[in-house]
């Protein structure tokens, strides 16, 4: 995945700390070198999050 691509989370997904993050249209901002993906809503809220609880969003079909 590159930089700053959108992504959603899974449902139940438990960041770092083991809260629940709020399912949404995040922004992947970079995986570090101990393999969590840090990810943000916006600029005060972001989230360490395991990368295997990350999903593309749907696509919708465009003319």
């Amino acid at each position: 995945m590159t930089n700053d691509s959108n992504v959603n989370v899974r449902p139940a997904t438990r960041n770092h700390k083991g809260f629940f993050v709020q399912p949404a249209s995040y922004k992947l901002m970079s995986i570090d070198k101990s393999g969590w993906a840090l990810i943000c809503l916006d600029n005060a809220v972001c989230h360490y999050v395991d990368p295997d609880n990350l999903q593309l969003p749907h696509k919708s079909a465009e003319a």
